[in-house]
């Protein structure tokens, strides 16, 4: 049986509640919650980086 894709986020917490990630052979991000697994999204990984550069929004130099 093969291993799998999914892997679990490095925030995870001991009762298994976490975010996990995993890559398509055709570069398509998949992302599940663990309380949810049949749920998951897709992108890509330039979504998935446009996503995380608004969310940390612009950088500040001080």
């Amino acid at each position: 049986m093969p291993a799998s894709p999914w892997q679990k986020s490095s925030y995870s917490n001991e009762e298994g509640n976490c975010v996990e990630l995993a890559i398509t052979p055709a570069a398509r991000l998949l992302i599940r919650e663990s309380d949810t697994p049949d749920t998951v999204l897709t992108a890509s990984p330039a979504r998935v980086r446009a996503l995380l550069h608004r969310l940390k929004g612009p950088a500040t130099d001080a």
